[in-house]
């Protein structure tokens, strides 16, 4: 296997990696906060999720990418 079909199956990875959901776990270390921040706003619908079967929350990363970047304007205008 060469190097460019390795590097080319890696970025293939991590974009498939990409589209699945984001537990609660993956989302907190992703936003750099604890898992409970998570669920706190979860609680207060200030984040966008998904419910799964119920009681499982997911994330999607786009979603989260777009979320972090109003919650530093946020801090950054305060």
């Amino acid at each position: 296997m060469s190097q460019e079909t390795t590097a080319s199956g890696d970025s293939q990875a991590s974009a498939a990696a990409d589209e699945f959901p984001l537990t609660v776990k993956d989302a907190a270390k992703f936003l750099g906060v604890s898992p409970q921040t998570v669920y706190a706003w979860v609680e207060r619908k200030q984040i966008p999720h998904l419910r799964v079967m119920g009681r499982n929350i997911r994330f999607l990363k786009p979603e989260l990418d777009a979320f972090r970047a109003s919650f530093k304007q946020e801090m950054e205008n305060e």
